[in-house]
């Protein structure tokens, strides 16, 4: 079909930041080792690594989902936003300085460490499913936005988008990745802002008008002190709920461990994932303020179509609303919101694919130093280990592509993706939270005790009495439960150091 100048405009913008991202990526990137390529050697500063880490956990369903959060109701999620900043706190006194004794290359050989092997690939294999899956709907929303801005179909959308930041992802290893998402981070910032700033001054009267609109319907509240179980924005559930899935992602998820590992010391890590809390925050009051503005815009410019969802609407005033040359800005920072997720996904994805499964710690000899453990690297297992990661990287990165094609009717597209980690990773955090309580527990009770608070966390969803904020707290301390009752029975310590696998040596101090 014939594109109009203003299509065309916007295709001309997302071209040249396509073509950006791929020079920045070739720039800054390398892959000399498995540790290169995965944890940049260990030396990134603090602040690349915390930009990183908010780049990555905000995607097109932070860009999508946040506003039309604010557009359908009020500004309550921001108190789950305060409990991200809360369970960040969390990681860095608890869990940082436990993986830089450690010496780990993923956060699951921790679990190898305390519990076995058998552990370790558990926890990764929960870690695999869940983020594929999450990632997968996250490149699906991002899809969707891309259709409602450029004449582009679904399958080609997804495969534009994964194969653009498959590209950087090959190239250069998480420094390449780290380095874009910080640059993305940017740009999708700045491109909210302008759309944010740009909507005020269509609203008649500006700020004040729609104040006036919003105010007497409640939709500029932030605090709800209500108790409901079913409830997600109400104070308790989101700073509990939210605090606990932070701890959760950003404690046990290699996907953000994998930032943390690559900073230069466990001072910057923990500065690293502090400073990160802010930012959240701060991005995530923006996101809502801008579903509100959309809420007043349309209460004095009713839209010619009804939405079919408010995931629509951010989208549909971008493309219908905004002048040219804007709306392409905007669009890049969509592609630029999604492409700093997708990055860290297959990043993580292949690391822990690579180093849980199909290296193993065997690999590495943990009882050297860490110089010459990346001697070792080089001169026995480069080749073999660099051609898995890369592989591994491509296996990610079609997984995704694969989930996002079936994602079509999976409800709204933020509370399904936050719903799937809170089923999750409740169970690796409490699994965590028992290695580093120090109870003698078997290989195979860890196991069962996180198949307990997965299935627990997955059957109240399925009965859905309580909200999302609810399933990581309840996997956690079904977890931590079943791990108590299973350590009664556990032989004492020399027994279990003696069963344990050969790669379950305790952490080096």
């Amino acid at each position: 079909m014939p594109l109009d100048a203003n299509t065309l405009v916007n295709l001309a913008v997302v071209l040249v930041y396509f073509g950006a991202t791929l020079w920045l990526g070739a720039r800054m990137g390398s892959g000399n080792d498995v540790e290169d390529y995965f944890l940049a050697g260990r030396e990134m500063p603090w602040w690349s690594a915390s930009l990183s880490i908010v780049g990555t956990e905000t995607s097109t369903l932070t860009f999508v989902g946040v506003p039309a959060i604010a557009y359908g109701g009020d500004l309550t999620f921001l108190q789950v936003a305060l409990g991200y900043v809360i369970g960040r706190f969390v990681v860095a006194w608890l869990l940082v300085p436990a993986y830089f004794a450690g010496h780990v290359l993923t956060a699951y050989e921790l679990l190898a460490q305390r519990f076995g092997g058998g552990v370790q690939r558990f926890a990764s294999l929960i870690f695999l499913v869940s983020r594929v899956l999450a990632d997968g709907v996250r490149l699906f929303s991002t899809a969707l936005v891309l259709q409602a801005l450029l004449p582009l179909s679904l399958p080609v959308s997804i495969g534009l988008i994964a194969g653009i930041t498959l590209v950087y992802t090959l190239r250069g290893g998480l420094r390449a990745v780290i380095w874009n998402d910080a640059v993305q981070l940017v740009v999708y910032v700045a491109g909210a802002a302008v759309a944010g700033l740009f909507l005020i001054n269509r609203i008649p009267g500006g700020w004040a008008g729609a104040t006036q609109i919003l105010a007497p319907l409640n939709k500029l509240r932030v605090l709800d002190f209500g108790w409901d179980w079913a409830n997600p924005y109400v104070f308790w559930a989101g700073v509990i709920g939210g605090a606990t899935l932070t701890t959760a992602t950003h404690g046990t998820d290699q996907m953000f461990v994998q930032r943390l590992l690559a900073c230069r010391s466990a001072r910057a890590a923990r500065r690293a994932v502090i400073v990160s809390g802010g930012l959240v925050l701060a991005q995530m009051a923006l996101f809502l303020l801008i579903g509100s503005l959309l809420f007043a815009f349309y209460q004095t410019h009713p839209p010619a179509v009804p939405f079919a969802s408010n995931d629509q609407v951010f989208a549909r005033f971008i493309a219908e609303e905004m002048p040219v040359g804007l709306s392409g800005l905007v669009i890049a920072a969509v592609f630029a919101a999604a492409m700093s997720t997708l990055s860290s996904s297959m990043s993580s994805l292949a690391s822990a694919s690579t180093l849980d499964f199909l290296l193993g710690r065997g690999t590495i000899d943990r009882s050297i130093p860490a110089s010459a453990q990346r001697d070792a690297l080089r001169l026995a297992q480069h080749e073999r280990a660099m051609r898995l990661s890369r592989w591994t990287t491509i296996l990610a990165a079609i997984a995704l592509a694969v989930v996002a094609g079936l994602a079509r009717a999976w409800g709204s597209v933020l509370e399904v993706g936050l719903t799937i980690t809170s089923i999750t990773f409740g169970a690796v955090l409490g699994i965590f939270l028992v290695g580093l309580l120090g109870w003698q527990l078997r290989q195979g009770g860890a196991i069962v005790s996180m198949l307990a608070g997965l299935v627990a966390a997955l059957a109240v969803q399925q009965a859905g009495v309580v909200a999302w904020t609810w399933l990581t707290p309840l996997g956690a301390l079904t977890t931590v439960a079943v791990a108590a009752l299973a350590s009664l029975r556990a032989p004492p310590a020399s027994s279990v150091s003696s069963t344990s696998s050969p790669s379950s040596e305790p952490p080096a101090s």
